[in-house]
């Protein structure tokens, strides 16, 4: 126990709080402003923490932590705490109806066929399923799958002038998909593309969201181009398979984020390997190699997801694996992802929060 002459106050509890860390953000509770609503009543202390995610993987540490540091002052009989979240917004991003979305981060390769859209769908879910509030952008025109991914056919009615998001695991959805016949080619240049996005960005409803995730089309065209013109990012994300070729596509793709002055939020390396009935690993693509395109270029490498049937089995059926098989490996493996994803985001929206705010109109 401590000095049982000082009397227990908010100002004894603060300073408690003050020592505690957010790991992921290095700083102190206090200085962070995650403290919220403390009371303190006869022996009783209560409080929030406000946490920068609902995803945020140390939460049961920082509880842990919080509760400790209060325990051991004198007379402290009974600790309560809530834990909430509000996720930060970089300060770039809103809507033409004035309703937030406070982070846009594209998710990109630099090659089709590297399971781009699979890491978009099950990051948009991991990250709704903790509660946050999330929208799904299928930029990918020539290739719209996300539809069929989420397991959704089409869009509820509009309302007024506004197209509604589908809505599925949470998640709120747009794709030219639910706009065309299915199998309908989409022969558009520039000018079509630049217009779609901008549609998708200013004519849909998304409400207010924390996240907007954005599938963009392998390469580096028109899609990316316009995108970010139309709507300021908060960050991208590449992802890659471990061979050379797709590392070399994926470099042009990551390179291409920063001539756009778009922050690199890390690399995630996909189909990393093949785990055998024996529990030997099976490099079918290498391996490796997106942890050292991340190395070579100075950015995260946010993590490495294994070969598994069942992931293509769910994409299929609509049914995505963090939703089908949340205990498997490949769940668990983009499950991290997304949860060191929101933390990068709001270490950077954090240190975005001077910025103002831009309106993005037609």
């Amino acid at each position: 126990m401590s000095n049982r002459e000082e009397p227990l106050t908010p100002e004894t509890v603060m300073a408690a709080l003050s020592k505690v860390q957010d790991p992921e953000l290095d700083k102190d509770l206090v200085s962070l402003g995650m403290i919220k609503d403390l009371s303190v009543d006869d022996g009783r202390v209560a409080f929030t923490i406000e946490l920068t995610t609902p995803a945020c993987p140390l939460k049961t540490k920082i509880e842990a932590d919080a509760r400790h540091a209060v325990e051991t002052l004198a007379g402290v009989s009974q600790v309560e705490i809530n834990m909430s979240s509000s996720v930060p917004s970089d300060g770039r991003v809103r809507s033409l109806s004035q309703k937030l979305i406070r982070n846009a981060v594209a998710v990109a390769s630099g090659k089709g066929g590297v399971g781009k859209t699979t890491v978009a769908v099950n990051v948009a879910v991991v990250l709704a399923k903790s509660g946050a509030r999330v929208g799904l952008m299928d930029a990918d025109i020539y290739g719209p799958n996300v539809p069929t991914m989420m397991g959704v056919e089409s869009m509820p009615a509009p309302k007024g002038d506004k197209l509604v998001p589908a809505e599925a695991y949470g998640v709120r959805i747009m794709s030219i998909g639910f706009l065309v016949q299915p199998g309908q080619p989409l022969i558009w240049r520039g000018p079509m593309l630049h217009s779609a996005i901008g549609q998708f960005i200013t004519d849909v409803d998304w409400g207010e969201l924390d996240y907007l995730i954005v599938d963009l089309p392998p390469g580096t065209g028109d899609v990316q181009l316009s995108l970010t013109q139309l709507m300021p990012l908060t960050g991208g994300l590449i992802v890659t398979l471990p061979q050379k070729v797709s590392i070399e596509d994926a470099r042009r793709g990551l390179e291409m984020f920063r001539k756009l002055e778009v922050p690199i939020l890390g690399v995630v390396e996909n189909m990393s390997y093949l785990e055998l009935p024996d529990g030997d690993l099976m490099d079918i693509f290498g391996r490796g190699g997106g942890e050292q395109l991340a190395r070579e270029a100075g950015v995260p490498f946010i993590g490495a997801i294994p070969i598994d049937p069942h992931v293509r089995e769910g994409g299929d059926a609509g049914i995505p694996i963090v939703v089908s098989h949340p205990d498997g490996t490949v769940a668990k493996a983009l499950t991290s992802i997304a949860q060191d994803l929101a933390a990068k985001i709001s270490l950077h929206a954090m240190g975005q929060s001077g910025n103002i705010p831009i309106e993005i109109v037609d």
